[in-house]
């Protein structure tokens, strides 16, 4: 049995659908590359960190139909599902009860707009799990956070408002109040907001471009085209 289950939380990348907020000063279409560039690299990565720590990688998909679409370029290593449930906080709890129902032992959940979560991320909140911590959080600079980790099913854990900056603070006040035992490890960032994408430079700095070739080529690309 592997150490268990590390799932990728992601939309097709359809025009108008995915990273509007980078509008402007990107185009939809231009957004939708961005967010392309971003995922194959997620993907990418995230086979890689499975595969280095025991862990089944797993896809859920926004919208269900798009199954199909995202298998083509996805890595083989994938088990793909869709996302069931009405907001994303039932999504998520859907997703990480149809993982223990599995027999996974531990489930991670991971965005797909997080470039910058490295394996040493997955490996510390794995380690926290297996300590029997119930609940393991790495944030975002946002408010929110980039990957969340369960020892079992807690799906009330998801009973928070999404896409807030205060998501962090309510899923940590909402973790004491179940009595759950939770930790929090190191942050890492997400590409929301135009303003966003100049964290892509702390990787060139730690020489982590390994994670998100893709996303920098494309930055690059929309800087020579002065669009950034």
């Amino acid at each position: 049995m592997s150490r268990g289950c590390l799932i990728v939380f992601a939309k097709a990348p359809r025009v108008g659908r995915v990273k509007t907020r980078l509008v402007p000063p990107l185009s939809f279409e231009q957004a939708t590359a961005f967010y392309d560039a971003m995922l194959r690299d997620v993907l990418d990565a995230t086979a890689r960190f499975a595969a280095e720590l025991d862990l089944e990688p797993v896809l859920a998909v926004d919208p269900p139909s798009a199954v199909e679409e995202l298998r083509a370029r996805t890595p083989s290593a994938f088990r793909i599902r869709a996302q069931r449930g009405a907001g994303l906080g039932e999504r998520m709890a859907n997703a990480f009860a149809e993982a223990f129902a599995t027999g996974a032992p531990r489930v991670l959940l991971r965005g797909s707009d997080s470039p910058g979560l490295s394996a040493a991320h997955v490996s510390e909140m794995l380690d926290a799990l297996e300590a029997e911590h119930d609940l393991v959080v790495c944030p975002d600079r946002g408010g929110g956070y980039a990957m969340i980790g369960q020892g079992g099913p807690e799906p009330g854990i998801f009973d928070v408002p999404m896409s807030t900056p205060e998501v962090l603070g309510d899923t940590l006040a909402l973790a004491e109040g179940l009595g759950l035992r939770h930790t929090v490890i190191a942050s890492t960032f997400d590409l929301d907001t135009a303003a966003d994408i100049v964290h892509l430079d702390d990787l060139i700095r730690v020489k982590a471009l390994d994670l998100c070739p893709r996303t920098v080529e494309t930055r690059e690309r929309l800087r020579s085209d002065r669009v950034l």
